[in-house]
């Protein structure tokens, strides 16, 4: 992904933002929408969480891909960078950070989205299900699934260079200076949890398959798929 279609991406997070900041219902909406859908992970992927290889992966995976937390931090940091990204980190990092914006901003579109459909901040199963139907767009549901698998993917490969894990250490101190701490910390915890794994593919092909399971039955009306959530 090249330097404007990156900035591109982060300055549609922004726009959402915004909407959600001129609309205190709406926000609120799409903050209980978050945290409803980290609530579905949390129950899709419960055997993985008490799972001793896949544990730390899956909270990974829950925290900074499907929580409801602010992000405007690590944003800022990579709209910092852009352009001169590529000349503080690896080109495998590159890729990784392009593939987490591009998520990130889709992501942000579809919520608010939904969150639009909805007539209340309180969600079940039927009425989160109706607006997954309402708001449609099965093509970007499946690039969401793709682009989260595609950041384990980078992230496992990453592993596999002996003298990243060294460089990423070296850098932490000139990251914290030119002000790109929360990114330094992303690109760390991933590389981390996904090097004590030894080897990702059964963890991905599962979310993979689980997601895409989910996505079909959400779109055949099966609300059933959603589970009961606390």
């Amino acid at each position: 992904m090249d330097p404007e279609t990156l900035l591109a991406e982060l300055r549609q997070v922004d726009a959402e933002r915004a909407r959600r900041a001129a609309d205190a219902g709406l926000a609120e909406r799409v903050q209980s929408l978050k945290a409803y859908q980290q609530r579905r992970f949390a129950k899709t992927y419960a055997d993985l969480l008490v799972s001793t290889r896949y544990a730390a992966a899956t909270r990974f995976f829950l925290q900074e891909l499907y929580g409801p937390g602010d992000y405007r931090q690590r944003d800022a940091q990579f709209a910092r960078v852009v352009p001169a990204l590529t000349r503080l980190f690896p080109a495998e990092v590159v890729g990784t950070v392009a593939k987490l914006a591009q998520l990130h901003a889709l992501s942000e579109r579809l919520d608010t989205r939904m969150a639009e459909l909805l007539a209340s901040p309180t969600l079940s199963a039927e009425v989160y299900a109706a607006a997954w139907r309402a708001c449609g767009e099965p093509a970007s549901r499946q690039q969401q699934i793709t682009l989260t698998l595609a950041i384990g993917t980078s992230l496992d490969r990453l592993t596999r260079k002996p003298l990243l894990r060294q460089s990423l250490r070296l850098m932490r101190g000139p990251a914290q200076v030119a002000g790109l701490g929360a990114l330094q910390a992303f690109l760390e915890s991933g590389f981390d949890t996904f090097r004590a794994m030894h080897g990702a593919s059964e963890f991905l092909a599962t979310v993979g398959e689980r997601e895409e399971a989910l996505a079909q039955a959400l779109f055949l009306g099966e609300v059933g798929a959603l589970g009961q959530l606390p």
